[in-house]
């Protein structure tokens, strides 16, 4: 099962409003269970920079069906998966990429934002994960 359009659509209207209350501008990546893009907004002014590390985040976190604060302390130099950020063309390892489940637990995609703090990503992100 993959995420739908119209899921996608929810979510990212959900993490942009997170992003306004907390006034910073993001970039925002909807993929579904094959790490294949479904949608994507850059809010007015945001970094360029972040468009790919919104992407790479929410792929990354599919890929590995895992957030990716959850890999966050993994990827560290004494960690089991030091390097691994190098691998599938570039993944980012630090928080921001969530997750989407269905209601029976099953991976359906996942949220990737990029574009202020790593904890103002991963809070967005949050708050687009969460109304599903």
């Amino acid at each position: 099962m993959n995420i739908l359009l119209k899921q996608a659509e929810v979510i990212i209207e959900a993490a942009k409003t997170k992003a306004e209350k907390i006034n910073t501008k993001m970039n925002i990546a909807i993929v579904d269970s094959g790490a294949n893009l479904v949608a994507f907004v850059k809010m007015d002014n945001a970094w360029l920079g972040s468009i790919d590390i919104a992407i790479k985040k929410a792929r990354t976190a599919v890929w590995f069906q895992m957030d990716t604060s959850a890999l966050t302390p993994l990827v560290k130099p004494d960690g089991p998966l030091f390097n691994i950020e190098h691998s599938n063309g570039g993944l980012i390892t630090f928080p921001g990429g969530i997750v989407l489940k269905d209601e029976k637990g099953s991976v359906i995609g996942a949220i990737g934002v990029s574009g202020s703090t790593v904890d103002n990503d991963n809070d967005v992100a949050k708050a687009g994960a969460n109304v599903i």
